[in-house]
């Protein structure tokens, strides 16, 4: 789901002028992104992006990335020296990648206004949602286009999505991991090192085959509540949880809705009564509900939803606010809810 933070402001064309000027200057004669200043093999690297085609002329030095999901997938790459900064974290970042992530400024907790990314100087800005780089985000793409900055925006946000109504989307066609396994070498390209993301996909390959190996959850039914207990967002059929519930065999019990997080009222909940709640535990603070133990707080004192099957039986599976969307993590949650419909008996 997206950030949901409030709207930061967007620069004047008379700001971002001078920050063209900046960038143009600070350009010149600036690095090719081989250590032995000689042109990158490959670089100008030419790819079509989200209906875009992006240009970068050579390994980004000081990239900054403005979504979590993107800043953890180009840390898992190995490229924290290459990171000017990032932004819009909902949850503390992925095992294993701390102390690469404490080297790497935080330059916002939600949507940073586009003074303060132009102010890193970037060579490169990638972002998980088309939302963040567009009216009402950051800043549209194109404006960071004209200051000779490269934008990148995750195949998994556009690719089979309709983002032009309201909300968070709607799906036109079911993700799949490849859109994510496609960010991933992409941006491998981008900073040159092709091979890390490779093996990275090798790797989450291998952590999907093994949490589905012999799992059947066919008579299974389940709910995935990212935040906001007022007015719930609730996933629909075919984003990061569908992935999940497909490669276990269960069923959501919204797969009838396309939206990406559709807003579902509490009696529709409990009338449909899942057998399992899987439950966001964000750390931000921007809705009501935001943490699990809040959630479940909520789930259990609500005459509405405290008579549910799941809710009597305390059928809860907790996964971070990046596991639900179309990341990396979308394996970790694929793992976690696997393990939990285990626990509870509800899945061969």
């Amino acid at each position: 789901m997206l950030s949901m933070a409030t709207p930061a402001p967007i620069r004047t064309a008379a700001l971002l002028a001078a920050g063209l000027l900046l960038l143009a200057a600070c350009g010149e004669g600036g690095n090719t992104g081989a250590a032995d200043g000689k042109k990158a093999e490959g670089f100008p690297l030419t790819l079509k992006n989200c209906g875009r085609t992006v240009t970068v002329k050579a390994p980004p030095q000081q990239a900054v990335s403005v979504d979590q999901g993107s800043t953890e997938i180009l840390l898992s790459l190995g490229l924290a020296d290459r990171l000017a900064g990032t932004a819009t974290w909902s949850d503390p970042v992925m095992k294993g990648l701390e102390k690469a992530n404490a080297g790497v400024e935080r330059i916002s907790e939600n949507r940073p206004s586009s003074e303060k990314v132009v102010d890193k100087e970037p060579d490169f800005l990638s972002a998980s949602f088309a939302s963040t780089l567009a009216k009402g985000g950051v800043a549209p793409r194109e404006q960071f286009e004209k200051l000779g900055v490269p934008t990148y925006v995750s195949p998994a946000d556009c690719v089979g999505k309709d983002n032009s109504g309201g909300g968070d989307g709607a799906r036109t066609a079911p993700l799949t991991m490849d859109s994510v396994y496609t960010e991933v070498r992409e941006l491998s390209q981008v900073f040159d090192v092709p091979e890390r993301g490779d093996a990275l996909v090798k790797k989450l390959r291998a952590r999907v085959e093994k949490a589905t190996d012999g799992i059947d959850a066919s008579d299974t039914s389940l709910l995935y509540w990212f935040s906001d207990s007022k007015a719930p967002y609730l996933a629909g059929c075919c984003g990061a949880p569908g992935v999940i519930t497909k490669e276990l065999g269960a069923k959501n019990v919204f797969d009838d809705t396309h939206d990406e997080w559709p807003q579902i009222s509490w009696e529709t909940v409990a009338d449909r009564n899942p057998d399992v709640l899987v439950i966001g535990d964000l750390s931000r603070t921007m809705q009501t509900a935001e943490s699990a133990e809040k959630k479940i707080e909520f789930l259990e004192s609500n005459p509405v939803t405290k008579t549910m099957d799941a809710v009597k039986n305390r059928r809860y599976v907790l996964l971070s606010g990046q596991a639900m969307n179309p990341t990396i993590r979308t394996v970790e949650g694929l793992e976690r809810v696997a393990a939990g419909l285990r626990d509870f008996g509800l899945a061969g």
